[in-house]
């Protein structure tokens, strides 16, 4: 797949230019979107990723097409999961929900630019070692055994979800901040001294987090495919609809109680990929005294898009049958 720099140049003004509109269009008079806002501006960004899709496809065959597709997927499913760390740390910092918004685009800023170097590193790492598919591979099974443990709890949060985590200790530590709110101001000036607001506090703390997503979301689409062009747009077309989706479904989230498994399996099954397509390439010599492993297959595209799809239907159908079966029970118990 050969990507000119003036494609990468497009591509880049058109993300850029769509977090500018989104911030004028939306987020700079302070708000609480309604539902139906919500959804209507979260069907056009996926509607959106959907058209760019059949762009690839058309532009450079349906191979790549395809990668996009299963990476964008993979990508706006574990942004979900990722959804639910971003309700919690708000509700800790006790963001007013008009000012949410502005949080949820700086961070998705952050979090671009955050991948953005990850995905040129990664892509370098590569293209120089092969061996690196193990280094990804053997850690998505590790993130999957540890994400198909994990129960969110707001009584019990993981460590990454804690308000004051490093990040947050250390800019406290090196700046002074205030405890209130002023509006949705990142600073204020109180007896002639500027102070940083909880504003700016909470954007350091879901930015510092998305750090640690990304160190999931960036092997596992790597995994997919090897191209960075497709790594960058599915992830910036997978956080574009971010703060749309967050007020969405963000009633949905408490009920998604297997979607930690679900992407477990997700995970779990491309750090699997990685590592046989790390034994098909194998370049280390005390594999096979540095020679491909022959009997390690290729899982095909169409089968991992497959497997994507098939596990986030799976575990959304048993998370809502599960939710309901208790509300039933509980309904019953209570009357």
């Amino acid at each position: 797949m050969d990507v000119s720099g003036w494609v990468w140049a497009g591509t880049a003004v058109f993300v850029v230019g769509l977090i500018f509109f989104d911030f004028f269009a939306h987020v700079r008079t302070p708000h609480a979107p309604s539902f139906q806002e919500s959804a209507r501006w979260s069907i056009f960004y996926i509607a959106l990723a959907m058209v760019f899709g059949v762009v690839v496809g058309m532009a450079w065959g349906w191979g790549p097409g395809t990668e996009y597709f299963a990476g964008y997927i993979t990508e706006k499913s574990l942004s979900v999961d990722n959804l639910f760390v971003f309700l919690i740390i708000m509700t800790k910092f006790a963001v007013p929900r008009e000012y949410q918004q502005k949080v949820l685009l700086v961070g998705v800023v952050i979090a671009l630019i955050l991948r953005t170097v990850f995905i040129l590193a990664g892509a370098a790492a590569i293209e120089q070692f092969s061996w690196v598919f193990y280094i990804f591979g053997g850690f998505l099974v590790y993130t999957a055994i540890k994400l198909a443990r994990e129960h969110h709890d707001a009584e019990h949060p993981d460590p990454r979800e804690e308000r004051d985590g490093m990040a947050v200790r250390l800019f406290k530590r090196l700046v002074p901040t205030v405890e209130e709110y002023h509006g949705d101001r990142l600073t204020v000036r109180i007896d002639g001294k500027r102070f940083f607001t909880p504003m700016l506090v909470v954007m350091v703390a879901i930015g510092s987090t998305d750090v640690l997503f990304a160190l999931d979301s960036i092997p596992a689409i790597y995994g997919l495919t090897e191209e960075p062009y497709i790594v960058f747009t599915a992830n910036a077309f997978a956080l574009l609809g971010l703060r749309q989706l967050y007020f969405l479904i963000g009633g949905l989230l408490e009920r998604l109680i297997y979607l930690s498994q679900g992407l477990a399996v997700i995970l779990g099954f491309i750090g699997i990929k990685l590592v046989l397509h790390a034994l098909h390439v194998n370049e280390l010599p005390f594999i096979n005294n540095g020679e491909p492993v022959e009997w390690a297959p290729e899982i095909p595209i169409w089968l991992s898009l497959t497997v994507i799809l098939g596990t986030l239907v799976v575990a959304t159908v048993l998370s809502l049958l599960k939710t309901r079966s208790d509300a039933s029970i509980a309904s019953k118990t209570e009357s």
